[in-house]
């Protein structure tokens, strides 16, 4: 079953939240993917791993606050965008694939959690 087949099953989402779960937790795993990478890029790979990791706990946890409609879901979903697009504008700012890919992904995720925030 996919991870979108699963969230369709949650009867309390909205489609807004729903696409908000399924992009945060491809966020954690563009991030990992990214932060992985990026350890054999050198030193100065530092910050973005460690935004990445960031990401990838913090996606995690928003998305699974979402799944069990926590009263603290709106509030996760702020400092889940805000992350997201520090951690996009870090990525961006690096020539290779995963970086550049992790930053798009995170833009959206950004969006989404933004939305989800606000409502």
């Amino acid at each position: 079953m996919s991870l979108s087949d699963t969230a369709s099953k949650i009867d309390h989402l909205s489609d807004e939240q729903r696409d908000c779960l399924e992009n945060c937790f491809e966020a954690a795993e563009v991030c990992e993917w990214c932060a992985d990478e990026c350890i054999d890029e050198g030193e100065e790979m530092e910050r973005c791993i460690r935004l990445c990791r960031d990401v990838a706990d913090v996606t995690t946890m928003h998305a699974r606050f979402m799944a069990r409609n926590s009263d603290y879901s709106s509030d996760l979903a702020g400092v889940c965008a805000d992350l997201c697009e520090e951690c996009a504008d870090e990525c961006s700012q690096h020539d290779h694939d995963h970086c550049q890919v992790c930053a798009d992904v995170l833009r959206e995720c950004a969006e989404t959690c933004r939305s989800m925030a606000s409502a």
